[in-house]
């Protein structure tokens, strides 16, 4: 099979209770250069204000990603569930609020359908692993539906934690599990996994090359990677990098959500295509999540989602007054939402 990069995307197109951790001052991240990734080689760094320290293989990044889940994970399932990630829309449908939690899984069907993974029980995976798991939504559900084994990581405790708890109550601690594990160093062997799942978890790496050899190593020889992800949009021939106010916008973002550099989907495509993976694709997917953020947005105006957000800490609060900024940065363009598919060889 041979590489194929759509260029021309397709125009159909996180929460038990936070548990107490240590106060650690936490910096905000922001851009490294005026520079967005260039080289599949690059290395996706942070820069942290010089009042705070940081250490060289990203610790403060990890602890303030691991302690933002942990405060806010509880809040996002009392209101939302088990499935910490956009939902799929039809563009030209009125949302209810019942559909929202319709939608996450149809985002996880779509994202299957795209990559082409078969219902076939001989050729439907077997083995996965799940990289940046939150509360096992994703695993569990795949779990159930291919009869298969899951392994989830997390960096947060509590979302482990949790995870494991409601894999217990479902009767599915036979097949799934979850630990605390950096996707960048993840413990496991050399090509265990059929099917590589990142949903909504690579907008937090600092190192997006690190981040795809990675899924790539844990893939079995003819195993299927998906990643969805956030991603900035893809520069123009002109361009050396995006424009100041670009740039700013999607800062304030970063500070809120412990995100490093962004980086765009056709990026994300060269480091696949560095690799001589078969089969990549790429599509835009902006519109089918359009609805969802002014969703979570009137979920946290309700007097159960107010109060909730109140007691829930100051680093979920400050995350949720940054919601209409990601609304205004798709309105923009600024932001896609991308899946990107593609097969390690046989």
């Amino acid at each position: 099979m041979t590489s194929a990069f759509q260029a021309s995307y397709s125009p159909l197109p996180y929460f038990p209770r936070a548990c107490q951790r240590p106060p650690v001052r936490r910096p905000s991240v922001s851009f490294s250069s005026s520079r967005t990734c260039q080289s599949p080689a690059r290395f996706m760094s942070i820069r942290v204000n010089a009042a705070a320290s940081t250490t060289s293989d990203g610790s403060v990044l990890r602890d303030g990603i691991a302690e933002f889940y942990d405060e806010s994970s509880g809040l996002w399932e009392d209101i939302w569930g088990d499935h910490m990630h956009h939902g799929f829309y039809d563009p030209d449908s009125n949302v209810s609020g019942s559909d929202n939690r319709s939608a996450q899984i149809r985002m996880i069907e779509e994202s299957l359908r795209f990559a082409g993974i078969s219902d076939d029980p001989a050729k439907r995976p077997k083995t996965i692993v799940d990289v940046g798991c939150g509360i096992g939504g994703s695993s569990r559900y795949l779990a159930r539906k291919y009869g298969a084994k899951c392994r989830g990581i997390t960096l947060s405790p509590v979302q482990a934690g949790r995870a494991n708890v409601l894999a217990e109550a479902e009767g599915l601690a036979d097949r799934v599990s979850f630990q605390v594990a950096d996707a960048l160093k993840q413990p496991f062997p050399d090509g265990q996994f059929d099917l590589v799942w990142s949903m909504e978890s690579g907008e937090h790496m600092p190192d997006k090359a690190k981040f795809v050899n990675e899924l790539v190593r844990v893939a079995a020889p003819g195993g299927k990677i998906i990643i969805v992800t956030w991603c900035h949009r893809d520069l123009l021939p002109s361009e050396e990098s995006l424009q100041p106010w670009e740039k700013k916008l999607l800062n304030r973002i970063c500070n809120a959500y412990y995100l490093p550099e962004w980086c765009s989907t056709a990026d994300y495509v060269k480091l696949l295509q560095s690799l001589s993976l078969q089969d990549i694709k790429a599509a835009d997917w902006s519109q089918h999540v359009a609805p969802f953020w002014p969703a979570v947005i009137r979920s946290a105006l309700t007097w159960k989602g107010f109060t909730s957000l109140l007691r829930s800490g100051l680093k979920t609060i400050k995350g949720a007054l940054v919601m209409p900024v990601m609304i205004e940065g798709y309105k923009k363009g600024v932001i896609k939402f991308a899946v990107i598919t593609c097969q390690k060889p046989e």
